[in-house]
């Protein structure tokens, strides 16, 4: 087993990788939190492959257990849905001192997450995760949200779990286009902290050499996303970095309305758009870009900015969270493993996308 720990000012949370690691979970959980209440969420692809699994498995250790099960989909981070989780939490009499545990891939995890940090002011969480995006990514770190009309993971807080339980066999039965989504968090890993890790993707021609590798990959980008959640818990700073990418691929998301785009696809799109964007502004130089195209287009991951109205997308991305004032901040890239963080006012990023034309 691979073990790091997220050493936060409040409390330490450990994050475990190991093969066959969900056979073992109820026992681990057991031996964490005794015989608390557990009220598992889970969305309706991953609820009968893994959640049922674990609902037997606690039971059978004579723990309460419930389990709630949302739509698969971004759509499922709704305030709807918000609402739907506390009537089954408090229709499952669950206390501050028990226990949810999100199983499942990002957008379970965010809602769960978000849940429980405002449930009785805050329960306890474990995540599960059982997508490569969660593995790698939004399982770690804090961030829970619900997205609203105007915007993506507009309304949410910084919340961490207990522990974070990481099964890379659980990757088995995840589909093609939501392993490569994943794939897409895992390059922008590489492109902000760690030239190997990038070089690595781009060695590698598929899924099956990709999974030779898994543990590594998982253990790397945990490693990265813990040092600069250390240094960062809030935002404030060098946590910005992990948007790379995320601010037209948010933009391309809502636009779409969360329907035809993926999570990892459309921070692929905005990977290359602000690589492109970075060497317009001479700050990379043009074998990047190129070399970014080549990397995600092996994977099946989009790269071109889709055909369409350029003030919808300057709208979405004047309302993301990386607004402050009248300035965006976007993330640069130099090489990979160097990225840097500048402030652009709004106008500025208006004649930016205009000036890029798509449609």
């Amino acid at each position: 087993m691979k073990i790091l720990n997220l050493n936060l000012k409040h409390k330490t949370v450990p994050i475990e990788t190991e093969n066959g690691l969900f056979q073992k979970a109820a026992q681990r959980i057991k031996e964490l939190f005794g015989e608390r209440k557990i009220m598992l969420v889970t969305d309706s692809n991953v609820g009968p492959v893994y959640a049922e699994k674990l609902f037997t498995q606690l039971k059978d250790l004579n723990i309460e257990t419930g389990v709630y099960t949302v739509p698969a989909g971004e759509n499922s981070k709704s305030h709807d849905l918000l609402l739907k989780l506390y009537d089954a939490f408090a229709r499952f009499g669950l206390t501050r001192r028990d226990i949810v545990i999100a199983v499942g891939g990002g957008v379970t995890g965010d809602l769960a997450g978000y849940a429980a940090s405002t449930w009785l002011r805050g329960t306890g969480l474990v995540h599960i995760p059982t997508s490569l995006i969660a593995m790698v990514d939004s399982s770690i770190g804090g961030k829970t949200a619900v997205n609203l009309p105007h915007g993506k993971n507009l309304v949410g807080s910084f919340y961490h779990p207990e522990i974070v339980l990481i099964d890379p066999l659980l990757l088995e039965t995840l589909p093609d286009r939501y392993f490569f989504d994943g794939i897409a968090e895992v390059i922008k890993y590489g492109l902000i902290s760690d030239n190997n890790l990038f070089e690595m993707l781009e060695s590698l021609e598929n899924r099956g050499n990709i999974i030779e590798h898994i543990e590594e990959i998982i253990f790397r980008c945990c490693d990265i996303k813990r040092n600069i959640v250390e240094q960062d818990e809030t935002e404030s700073g060098i946590r910005m970095i992990l948007n790379f990418g995320h601010t037209f691929g948010h933009a391309i998301e809502k636009v779409f309305g969360y329907e035809k785009y993926t999570h990892g696809e459309a921070v692929s799109v905005g990977m290359v758009y602000i690589s492109e964007i970075s060497e317009k502004l001479g700050f990379c130089n043009s074998e990047l870009p190129k070399r970014l195209r080549s990397v995600l287009s092996r994977y099946g991951l989009p790269v071109d900015f889709p055909k369409v109205d350029n003030n919808a997308v300057i709208d979405a991305v004047l309302i993301d969270k990386k607004s402050r004032t009248n300035d965006i901040n976007l993330v640069l890239i130099e090489e990979p493993g160097k990225v840097f963080i500048k402030r652009f006012p709004k106008e500025q990023i208006r004649r930016m996308v205009h000036e890029n034309r798509y449609d």
